[in-house]
């Protein structure tokens, strides 16, 4: 079928739950991907930070197709072989020790919720509920995630919320010190708010998130979902902040394109029991084996380093080119996790962008972020941003 016909197709059966672009992608290659028509695109989106290896990495399609042929599902009601050697790999690479398994960010960000809500109950009391998170966060679509995420519009339309949620402004230690006390049983924090507008946060600001935690016996989770596995030139953001958390959560990269989540855990804080939490496809031997042959190539193929190098050439590039531009604000990010705040909308950026082949997404109405796979080279972010001044010129000239 060709993109007409598909759309059409779509229209017709699927819930209007995304405000999708009128593009089918049907083919990827590292940082290129293919419509139904045949057109060719520079790929900075990479499904929104999931395709960290690129499109179909050789690795993830080879450990995909051997495991399928020996076993795709089996219940964890038992011992699953490739989720062990992930369980360890993750811990010790991480500051970590335990690890659960899931299927998306947002059941990562569920269990690690319940989790510090039962440790609270264990270690402290039954009134130890409240958990604070930061305005413009985003940690997920389910019910308590949508809650946890300090964006309303998220959550219109879903009330009554579940309670025991506060918000305090991002990078803003007194208020964070005002929300939390003796009740509070988790702070929730990005390192990096994506969906949020890619802001980073302040290595003081998240010390003081610990320092509160440790005095009032809450537990601090990272939000690494997005920034996790190399994105922000540290195989895990917090390691730039020089600060542990209790719970860390994970998916987006972890599969190398493929659906899986995690939650990993210090030991102190891994206080669930048979019965407490599960998921039936978490951590199947599928998932686990994508995830496996991600994970060593980001870890033994260089992949951190080369974040820094790239993340830095791409940086520049954009710095330079907001120069031209009055209605570029800032750049601002970390590894390849960027930026550019404008005056004006985005939306109209990001569709001219995609006529000329290159791929890019707008946070928050006018922050467009970008997010290609790690393996972008040099060549590719030259091109990526001559497309991007080629539009913008096109913009600047008609305001």
């Amino acid at each position: 079928m060709n993109t007409k016909e598909i759309i059409e197709l779509g229209d017709k059966y699927l819930m209007r739950n995304y405000g999708r672009i009128p593009l089918v992608p049907v083919k990827g290659e590292g940082v290129r991907m293919w419509d139904a028509d045949g057109r060719e695109y520079l790929d900075f989106v990479s499904g929104i930070a999931v395709n960290a290896l690129g499109h179909s990495p050789l690795a993830v399609v080879e450990a995909v197709s051997e495991q399928v042929k020996k076993m795709i599902h089996c219940s964890n009601l038992y011992y699953i072989e490739n989720q062990v050697l992930l369980a360890k790999l993750l811990v010790e690479n991480s500051c970590m020790d335990k690890a659960f398994f899931c299927n998306s960010g947002a059941e990562a960000n569920e269990a690690a919720l319940k989790l510090a809500r039962k440790y609270a109950k264990i270690k402290h009391n039954q009134e130890k509920v409240e958990i604070v998170t930061a305005l413009n966060s985003f940690h997920g679509r389910t019910l308590f995630t949508i809650t946890a995420t300090g964006q309303p519009k998220y959550q219109k339309g879903f009330e009554p919320l579940p309670g025991g949620i506060k918000y305090v402004p991002y990078n803003d230690l007194q208020a964070l010190q005002e929300a939390v006390g003796p009740s509070t049983c988790a702070v929730l924090l990005e390192p990096v708010q994506g969906e949020g507008g890619v802001h980073a946060a302040s290595a003081g600001y998240l010390k003081g998130a610990k320092a509160l935690c440790e005095e009032y016996g809450a537990l601090l989770i990272f939000d690494e979902v997005q920034t996790g596995l190399a994105r922000t030139g540290r195989l895990f953001a917090y390691e730039h902040f020089g600060v542990e958390p209790d719970i860390i959560t994970l998916a987006k990269a972890l599969g190398g394109g493929f659906p899986i989540g995690a939650m990993l855990a210090k030991e102190e804080a891994a206080v669930f029991q048979p019965g407490d939490h599960a998921s039936t496809f978490g951590g199947n031997p599928l998932a686990c084996a994508a995830a496996l042959a991600a994970l060593e190539e980001i870890i033994d193929g260089g992949i951190v380093r080369y974040v820094n190098d790239i993340g830095a050439i791409l940086y520049n590039k954009l710095v330079e080119l907001s120069s031209k531009y009055d209605f570029v604000k800032e750049v601002r990010g970390r590894g390849l996790l960027l930026g550019m705040e404008l005056s004006i909308e985005g939306k109209d950026i990001v569709s001219a962008c995609q006529e000329k082949g290159l791929l890019i997404n707008c946070v928050g109405g006018n922050v467009l972020r970008f997010v290609p796979p790690l393996i972008v080279d040099s060549t590719e972010v030259k091109k990526a941003v001559e497309i991007l001044d080629q539009v913008m010129s096109d913009i600047d000239s008609k305001l």
